[in-house]
Order: C-alpha cells, then sequence, then structure tokens
C-alpha cells in the first residue's frame, strides 16, 4: 500500500510538473524585419541547414543550456530531436566539417536579451517571457 501511495503520488507531481508547462515560441528582436516563419523554417535553422532569413538576412540561432525544460520542449515540436538525436546529429556535422551546433547561452534571460539587440539572433523562450523587446515569430 505505501509503495502504491508514492506512485500515485509521485504520478501526480509529474504531471502537475509538466502540465504546468508554457508554450515555447521562437522570437526574433523587435526591430527585425523578419515576419511569421515555419515550423520547417525554423528548425533548418537550428540544425544548419539554413544560415538565412526568407528576406535574405543572416539568422544566427542560439540555443538554452542543454538539459533545460524550454530546450527539450523546443526541439521536440520544432525539430522533432531528442537529446540524444541531437548529440548524434551534431556530433555527424561537426566531424563532417559540415557545421556545428548553435551557440548555447545560459539562461532564458540571456536569449531575450541577445535576441533584443540583435535582429540577426533567433532563439526560444517560454511565451509567459514574451515582451516589447522581442516578437514571436513561430509557436508551436
Amino acid at each position: 500500500m505505501k509503495n502504491l501511495t508514492k506512485s500515485i503520488l509521485a504520478a501526480l507531481a509529474f504531471s502537475a510538473v509538466t502540465g504546468s508547462l508554457a508554450e515555447v515560441v521562437v522570437i526574433v528582436s523587435a526591430k527585425s524585419k523578419v515576419g511569421e516563419l515555419s515550423k520547417r523554417q525554423v528548425s533548418e535553422l537550428f540544425l544548419g541547414k539554413l544560415a538565412s532569413y526568407p528576406d535574405g538576412g543572416q539568422a544566427v540561432p542560439i540555443e538554452q543550456p542543454e538539459g533545460t525544460p524550454a530546450r527539450a520542449e523546443f526541439h521536440d515540436k520544432f525539430t522533432g530531436k531528442s537529446t540524444s538525436q541531437l548529440k548524434a546529429y551534431w556530433s555527424k556535422m561537426v566531424f563532417g566539417g559540415m557545421g556545428s551546433p548553435p551557440k548555447e547561452v545560459p539562461g532564458p534571460a540571456d536569449v531575450k536579451k541577445l535576441v533584443a539587440e540583435n535582429p540577426s539572433i533567433i532563439g526560444y523562450l517560454d511565451r509567459s517571457l514574451v515582451d516589447g523587446s522581442v516578437k514571436v515569430v513561430a509557436s508551436p
């Protein structure tokens, strides 16, 4: 009975945490001319298959730290890759001289600051952190 109670409590805690995750959205600077991007375009930018926005401007993707819920949700929704799949993908790309992964920044505040300051940078955040300094260009 004790183990059953623990299992039920663990399941409830997990569902409360996962249920409280807000939506991760893709952002660019409010100064950027970039409009809406498709999931495919976002995926290709973050996987190094595209290096520019549809208008031809340079696109510089940045990542949140590995192991964060936002990063996992972003890649699940946009690239369809798990953490292990991403590691394998980037190992192959780097080893083959075909590219390198996006720069990783310490956290969401850094993402928002860098994106807001530079119209070339593209990142992702929890929707609740979006303000007038950045604009949403894609959501799941």
